[in-house]
């Protein structure tokens, strides 16, 4: 049984287009609510997920939904991140053979732009040259492994790096489809900038900043 677990706070412009991209492939989608005023739980609930309610934070937020959802296998994917035609495919082939390997998904953001393909290149490069997919490239596990490297941590910021690191890149594999994610905090800020704030983010954590300083600098 595949559980799909979504985070959300206040993500109603791209849930319904992660939830749609799922909903008829996977066994089970938990919606976890971090305390959204934009309708977000009752659109999801409308979509067909399992509504439930955690602490604001990715970190609070994705445990709570691992709790919460009733596979064997959890497929840990953000609300603004929509998986491509053939995803499932791609999970039941990890799931057959590497259960004790974690799975990603390659990156690719919702605009054709040079930086967008630039940036993504980049995760790509990152993910299998050091291990690090983030959690907008989803996140396929084995509830076994889940458990034994100890499950998402309850902190609000770099919970994706910070389980990626315990599972190893040796028991990462990537997965033959594609999550297409929100390109909104890029257009926001600019590319450059905001791939040097990811950048300075990773640098502090690695640094031993407290996640919940770098989340104040993260915006």
């Amino acid at each position: 049984m595949l559980s799909v677990v979504i985070p959300v706070l206040n993500g109603l412009p791209g849930l319904s287009a992660a939830i749609g991209a799922v909903v008829d492939l996977a066994d089970e989608i938990v919606v976890v609510d971090g305390g959204s005023t934009d309708g977000s739980p009752a659109a999801a609930a409308a979509l067909g997920a399992r509504v439930v309610a955690a602490p604001r934070g990715r970190g609070m937020q994705l445990a709570a939904g691992a709790s919460a959802a009733r596979g064997d296998w959890l497929l840990f994917l953000h609300a603004d991140t929509a998986l491509s035609p053939g995803w499932r495919a791609a999970a039941d082939r990890h799931m057959q053979d590497a259960a004790a390997a974690a799975g990603y998904f390659r990156l690719a953001f919702d605009e054709a732009s040079s930086p967008a393909r630039r940036t993504a290149m980049a995760a790509g490069w990152r993910a299998r040259a050091l291990g690090l997919p983030y959690g907008d490239q989803g996140l396929l596990i084995a509830r076994g492994l889940y458990e034994a490297v100890g499950g998402y941590r309850e902190i609000p910021l770099m919970e994706d790096v910070d389980i990626v690191r315990r599972i190893g890149r040796r028991r990462l594999r990537p997965l033959d489809a594609v999550a297409t994610t929100s390109a909104a905090r890029y257009r926001r800020d600019g590319w450059t900038r905001r791939s040097l704030r990811n950048l300075g983010c990773l640098a502090l954590y690695f640094a031993g900043v407290a996640p919940e300083r770098i989340a104040r600098l993260y915006g």
